[in-house]
């Protein structure tokens, strides 16, 4: 039987509010800044690693422990067997240059790549006045490999010091004991020839059907350039224009054959005038064609 009074009422349910808490509020807004990202997800591990790299470090025993140990696994790697080199090939320069960049390289073999410093041997090799340039590498099978570029003279130069040879720049290649040992190449002296040697192979270039004559050119207070041929004959050159003043001597040469005559000198400085200096007996057989009679004082 029920009762006829009013049921009892159930306590009610306490309803949550489901706005996020003041702190929670402000975590998620600091969440949403990149840098806050950032420095949790980096800054704090390097910061954990740094902190515990600090405290093992601190110790002197521990951080001495840790440098052996690194230098014993560096010295392990680099004395393999694949980095060690135990050859040295020298390739193309002659014999004898090989000879002086071998001797000039003084490298100790075998020894691990890793020790040889190539920028500092490839200054020495590239010291020798017959090395134009260099190029070092390693190869495989432990071989250091000098690829040589070298300087092929061109002039023999006569200098105060004696003979050198100089290739097309006016470098210097080498000396000379004697001029006959290279014969097939041009002379040239002076003060100043080597800076010009470029002027001087344009003059021989330009020199043509004369070129058996030349026995070589001279630089003139280093301004300009004499030719010498045989017979004791000059061509004095101008300082400016040197080689068309040569094609100029070269085509009057042509049609009047004119350095087959007996002459010293053909001064070409001044382009309006050229002058040729005659032998003496030219000049006497001159004088004489003209009628001029010279007189020699009598001692009486």
């Amino acid at each position: 039987m029920q009762s006829l009074g009013r049921a009892p009422q159930r306590p009610h349910a306490i309803r949550r509010d489901p706005a996020p808490s003041r702190w929670q509020y402000r975590m998620q807004r600091l969440w949403l800044t990149p840098l806050f990202r950032v420095l949790f997800r980096v800054g704090l591990p390097v910061a954990s690693v740094g902190l515990i790299a600090a405290l093992v470090l601190h110790d002197d025993s521990r951080r001495a422990a840790l440098v052996q140990t690194y230098d014993s696994l560096s010295e392990q790697f680099q004395d393999r067997p694949e980095f060690r080199v135990s050859y040295l090939s020298i390739e193309g320069a002659s014999r004898d240059l090989a000879d002086a960049v071998r001797a000039k390289l003084a490298v100790k073999l075998p020894e691990s790549s890793f020790d040889l410093d190539l920028d500092a041997l490839r200054q020495k090799a590239e010291a020798l006045d017959a090395v134009a340039k260099a190029e070092l590498r390693v190869r495989a099978g432990g071989v250091l490999q000098v690829l040589l570029t070298e300087r092929a003279p061109v002039l023999v130069w006569r200098n105060d010091t004696g003979l050198e040879l100089l290739d097309a720049t006016g470098h210097r290649v080498a000396g000379l004991a004697a001029r006959g040992d290279r014969s097939d190449l041009p002379l040239v002296a002076g003060e100043g020839a080597d800076t010009h040697a470029s002027e001087a192979l344009e003059l021989l270039d330009a020199a043509g059907p004369i070129s058996p004559r030349i026995r070589g050119l001279v630089r003139m207070g280093d301004r300009r350039w004499d030719i010498v041929l045989d017979r004791e004959q000059r061509i004095l050159l101008p300082s400016d224009g040197a080689v068309a003043a040569l094609e100029r001597l070269l085509a009057l040469d042509a049609a009047e054959n004119l350095l087959a005559r007996d002459l010293v000198a053909v001064d070409l400085r001044n382009e309006q005038r050229p002058v040729l200096r005659l032998a003496p007996f030219a000049l006497a057989e001159a004088r004489r064609a003209l009628g001029i009679i010279e007189t020699t004082e009598s001692d009486l």
